[in-house]
């Protein structure tokens, strides 16, 4: 009698869980972050420079911090960083098939580092990112502009 009543109480506790969990509201910045980290991860074009770099990544985190990172064949590492609630536009220049992706923040808000750089180390600060993308179309790019203009709304409201 005792396993049953502990197999049915189990049962109770999780089946609560679920339902309490279902009505849970989804973060609306998380849901952008999300759908900006999957979209630009899908559409970046790492054969544009193929010859010239490595490896390469690109990360979005849960807090709006985007940082891109190139590692080229030379040994000479380039970073660059900011905070999405500093975005204002994206612009694109391209076809369909190929193209750069600039992210336009306020100011000089994009946080640039070069490591092992011939000319030396360089830390210094720009006013856009630029990502090499593939297969995207305007509606697409649309659509990551509404969400990025979302985010950076989001993430100006928690301060």
């Amino acid at each position: 009698m005792r396993n049953i009543t502990l197999l049915l109480s189990i049962f109770v506790l999780a089946a609560s869980g679920l339902i309490f969990s279902a009505f849970r509201q989804a973060d609306p910045l998380e849901e952008s972050i999300t759908f900006v980290r999957r979209n630009l991860a899908s559409y970046y074009d790492g054969n544009a420079e193929n010859r010239l770099i490595r490896k390469y990544e690109l990360n979005f985190t849960n807090t709006g911090f985007c940082r891109y990172k190139r590692y080229f064949h030379n040994g000479k590492t380039e970073y660059f960083a900011f905070n999405l609630s500093k975005f204002t536009d994206l612009d694109y220049y391209g076809s369909t098939s190929s193209g750069v992706l600039y992210l336009r923040t306020r100011g000089d808000d994009v946080i640039v580092q070069t490591h092992n750089d011939r000319s030396g180390d360089v830390d210094s600060m720009a006013n856009f990112m630029i990502l090499p993308i593939k297969n995207i179309e305007a509606e697409q790019l649309n659509e990551l502009r509404a969400r990025l203009t979302m985010t950076c709304q989001h993430l100006a409201m928690k301060k």
